[in-house]
């Protein structure tokens, strides 16, 4: 299970989230967003991303132009797609900057099916995505609500990777172990304000998704000790 942290503002909680060993940081540049950082800001923080972190950049319906703007300036690795763009809209765009790509959907339980989310994410992986990133749907926002969806409407042969996101802290997230995604994406989960990571819930849903990797580590480590 791979593991993203989102929505980070502030240099130290960089340091803490790659410390924990955290496979992927995420930025917000949508500026509604209380976790929006600028480019100035976003230079900082990637400065301090320690290598084979990836840097994720979530944009939402960011034109063409301001996203050429952002990957002349800041040092990212993916691009998140949060908001309406289509799926050529999505190779479009990221081509244009030569970036990898993730899309993500929205799932609407009141209109959603099990064949509708595949049929949304095949429409995705046609067009270039690299994984879909599955959130909850809020009629007025991108994402970011702490909410979940039914995780029932979660396909069991998606065509990509599935990243679940909505409504994750440490204690939610072991009940994610056994569903069918590669990996998991917190913001508010781990925070003690909006745009601010608290080290201590980090840790914990670090601990909780990494549990069987860390007893194993922790068993080799005594067998060698004997």
């Amino acid at each position: 299970m791979q593991v993203k942290f989102c929505g980070f503002t502030q240099l130290t909680d960089i340091h803490a989230a790659t410390q924990l060993g955290v496979d992927a940081v995420g930025l917000v540049f949508y500026p509604p967003s209380p976790r929006a950082v600028t480019q100035a800001q976003a230079q900082a923080l990637t400065a301090a991303v320690p290598a084979f972190v990836s840097v994720v950049a979530l944009v939402v319906n960011m034109p063409a132009a301001e996203l050429t703007q952002l990957a002349n300036n800041v040092s990212f690795d993916i691009i998140q797609f949060h908001g309406d763009e289509s799926p050529d809209e999505c190779q479009q765009l990221a081509s244009a900057v030569n970036k990898r790509w993730i899309k993500a959907l929205r799932i609407n339980a009141e209109q959603d099916t099990v064949d509708s989310v595949k049929a949304k994410i095949e429409a995705f992986a046609k067009a270039g995505a690299s994984s879909i990133l599955l959130d909850a749907y809020h009629q007025h926002k991108y994402g970011g609500t702490g909410a979940s969806f039914d995780w029932d409407l979660i396909p069991k042969d998606s065509p990509l990777p599935i990243i679940l996101a909505g409504g994750l802290d440490s204690d939610k997230v072991t009940d994610t172990l056994d569903l069918p995604i590669y990996a998991v994406d917190v913001s508010g989960g781990i925070e003690s304000a909006k745009g601010k990571k608290d080290s201590a819930k980090m840790r914990a849903f670090m601990k909780a998704v990494k549990r069987d990797r860390w007893q194993n580590a922790t068993l080799n480590v005594a067998s060698l000790s004997i």
